[in-house]
Order: C-alpha cells, then structure tokens, then sequence
C-alpha cells in the first residue's frame, strides 16, 4: 500500500489524536491531519482532501453524524466512527447514514491503525482496478461497475459503496446463498470475525433502497441459520 495516503483525524481529545497520530506514523502513514470540532474537521477536509477519515461522534459544536453526512454529500473516502457510545442503535445509526467502520472507546491504537490500512487497502485496489465498463444485470437489476451505479427496471438506485459491493455479489450468484461469512470476506477484503452487526445492517440499508417493501422482501430473502439469497425469477 502507498505510504502517501492522507488521513484526517476529528476528535477533541487531545491525547487521542496525539496516540491514533504517533501509531500510525510508525505504520508509515505520515501524512496526518487533526482537528477538534465539527466545523474544522469539515473545513479540513475540504482543503485537505484525505483518503480517510476517522471521526468521533460527540464534538464540541455538533455531532459527528452530522459531519459525515457533510462528508457524504460530496465524498466515498472510507469513515471509521471513532465513539464512546456502544450501543447497538449507536452502531447502526453511524452506518446508516454512510460509515464504513465503528470503533468504540476505549480501543487498540494498533487496532485503528489495522483498520485504516485495511480500508485504504481497499480503497487503493479499487482505484487500481481496470477501467473498464463491468455489467452485471439479473432480472429487474443492472449494476454498472464504471459508473458504481445499479438500476432497477431502468430507474437509478443510489447506493453507498458497500452497498454496491455486496448487490454485486448477489447479483453474481443469482439464486444462491452466500453466508455473511462470505459476504464479510468478499466486499470488506477482511477476515469475518463474527461481524455478524455489521453485514446484518449493510443487508438491510440494501433492501431499503431496492425492496417495494423492506420488511418483507420480495428479492433480497434470508435464508434462516446459513445467510442471504437474491431471487430472480427465469428470466
């Protein structure tokens, strides 16, 4: 991974951002930048442009909920939710509005590094991959990789990249189950580590956006004790 990746951390713990700094300059990450309110770290970020961004959730001026949504209106770079609160709904709330990591206090400061890397990985072979238009198309769906975009019966659905990663998935294995083993491992390139939370909300931010009906899904199914199918009638 290039060492050359910009990092912007949003936190009003001074130590914190002294810690999540030093441990990831010793992971060759030099290029750090720090802020201590929402209204800073939003200005950082629009002057500073980082690969990544780590942000607290409760912050002097406002909460971090709100910078993401800022973040998201203009911005795919990966944001790790960096809290003390961890609280189930906490969790999904930051996922739902468009994070892609929740790291509750007090945490591993080489943990975080392992995360940022980990999505900066991801992120750099996404970059990396051949620009070529990719399509991927099952019943009333059609996913355009180039374009990271996916349509149902012509009409465009706006998707997070995750959520884009796993409708791929399921689109490529139309009909078949994928356990949220397989799911974790393919669409966030980690080891599953029973992230059983965090597939479970990704699966059900998918159906919100291409289910009539969320609560009882005609196309995006569990399949009891084993995972997740996508089923497409005979075309």
């Amino acid at each position: 991974m290039s060492t050359n990746k910009k990092v912007l951390i949003i936190d009003d713990e001074e130590d914190i951002l002294r810690l999540i700094k030093t441990v990831l300059k010793k992971e060759g990450i030099d290029h750090v930048v720090t802020a201590a309110t929402a209204k800073d770290g939003f200005n950082q970020f629009q002057t500073y442009h980082p690969d990544i961004v780590l942000l607290d959730i409760m912050l002097p001026d406002g909460e971090g909920y709100d910078v993401c949504k800022q973040i998201r209106n203009i911005s795919k770079v990966p944001i790790l939710f960096l809290s003390a609160k961890n609280e189930e709904i906490d969790k999904i709330l930051g996922f739902a509005i468009g994070g892609d990591d929740y790291i509750t206090k007090p945490f591993s400061p080489k943990e975080v590094a392992y995360r940022v890397k980990a999505h900066l990985r991801r992120a750099e072979y996404m970059q990396a991959e051949p620009q070529k238009e990719t399509k991927f198309k099952a019943g009333p769906f059609e996913l355009n990789e180039e374009k990271a975009q996916l349509t149902k019966n012509g009409q465009v659905i706006e998707l997070k990249p995750k959520e884009l990663g796993l409708m791929k998935v399921f689109l490529q294995n139309k009909n078949k189950v994928i356990s949220k083993e397989q799911l974790y491992d393919t669409v966030w390139g980690e080891d599953f580590f029973g992230m059983d939370n965090t597939v479970m909300v990704h699966i059900r931010r998918l159906r919100e956006r291409i289910e009539d009906q969320p609560s009882h899904p005609q196309y995006l199914v569990t399949v009891k004790g084993l995972g997740y199918k996508l089923i497409i009638e005979d075309e």
